[in-house]
């Protein structure tokens, strides 16, 4: 959640005057649902509350919403249970939800800085039974940390989160890593570069292992965002001694990925939900895929569900919008409810495209 509001908030202010039809509010709104939330989490000094369910007995059960009767155990981190991952990627949200409000709502934005602040060991291995092997943070907490620091330094302009970052800016140095983008990896973001990228045969960016999207839609957001800071800037990428990219040319490679996500690759599919003429059917998600309370009112408890998570037939509530994991390597797409990487949408796929969308539907 956290990861979202950053990369829902740093599209509003990258993107923002792009979005029209009163997008823009429906943005900011839904960047104050995640923020809101994240006050609340961070009401206690020195506490913040990271999670809430046991991963083990949730991802057992195929239940709507409403009927859910696993145990909400809520999880926190503090000075004996130190988080900086989480803590980092917190800060980083806040901070950067508060430039958003800054002339929108001033005294919210002084809340949402000041928390931020506040908010920042590691999660996972303070909490590892209760958050891997789902919620694993596999690369470490630095780049979170540095994440956050950026988001404050922006923010408030204050010396010593830039000196931080000076300080340990061999963590920018991230080896292999520097192409991958998403809530559990900032190193690109950290550079806002792309290096040793791999594609598919027919053009997305692939990087092996758990939901491919993210990375895409990240990873190209970074892409455009970088183009116009070198717009900005009349600079270029070097590539070499010899050569350079230059802003439109990265410009080009986030709206190839924009344009392969709705439809344009070898199987002629939109990974998003709802839109164009043949988009995901069966995607990995309880809401979507069980009868709604309207249509089954009675109560559906943990393993019946289970019908309705291997049945071959499309999800009967469509949820409008969701970007799903997408297809493999070889661009071929299942949609099937079990494969979850390719099937599965999340809010962080999603928050990323916000800004390209925007960007692009102003920029044809």
């Amino acid at each position: 959640m956290a990861f979202t509001t950053t990369m829902l908030s740093w599209s509003i202010i990258d993107f923002g005057r792009n979005m029209g039809g009163g997008e823009l509010g429906n943005a900011v709104r839904a960047v104050k649902w995640g923020t809101d939330y994240l006050l609340k989490a961070t009401a206690h000094d020195g506490v913040v509350y990271v999670q809430v369910g046991d991963p083990l007995s949730d991802h057992n059960c195929w239940e709507r919403p409403e009927d859910m009767d696993t145990l909400r155990t809520a999880y926190k981190i503090d000075a004996n249970h130190p988080g900086s991952d989480v803590a980092g990627e917190t800060a980083a949200a806040l901070a950067a939800a508060s430039i958003v409000f800054r002339s929108r709502d001033p005294s919210y934005s002084r809340l949402l800085l000041n928390r931020a602040i506040k908010a920042p060991g590691a999660y996972s291995n303070s909490l590892r039974y209760a958050v891997c092997p789902f919620y694993c943070d596999v690369n470490g907490y630095q780049d979170e940390l540095l994440w956050g620091a950026a988001w404050l330094h922006k923010a408030s302009r204050r010396r010593e989160y830039r000196e931080y970052i000076v300080r340990n800016e061999v963590v920018l140095r991230a080896g292999d890593t520097i192409n991958e983008f998403g809530w559990d990896n900032k190193h690109a973001g950290i550079n806002v570069l792309l290096s040793k990228v791999q594609y598919s045969p027919g053009g997305l960016i692939f990087k092996a292992g758990g939901s491919n999207m993210q990375h895409v839609t990240s990873l190209s957001f970074l892409l455009l965002a970088y183009s116009n800071y070198l717009s900005h800037a009349n600079r270029a990428v070097p590539c070499g001694a010899d050569s350079s990219a230059s802003p439109a040319l990265l410009k080009r490679l986030a709206r190839r990925q924009v344009d392969y996500i709705l439809g344009d690759n070898p199987l002629g599919m939109s990974y998003m939900v709802g839109y164009g003429p043949r988009y995901p059917q069966r995607i990995h998600h309880r809401g979507s895929s069980l009868p709604s309370l309207d249509a089954h009112p009675t109560h559906i408890a943990c393993k019946a569900g289970s019908r309705y998570f291997l049945s071959p037939n499309p999800n009967p509530n469509l949820l409008v919008g969701a970007v799903v994991g997408g297809p493999n390597s070889s661009d071929a797409f299942p949609d099937s409810r079990p494969f979850f990487q390719e099937s599965e949408p999340t809010t962080y796929i999603n928050a990323p495209l916000v800004g390209l969308l925007a960007y692009f539907s102003a920029h044809p």
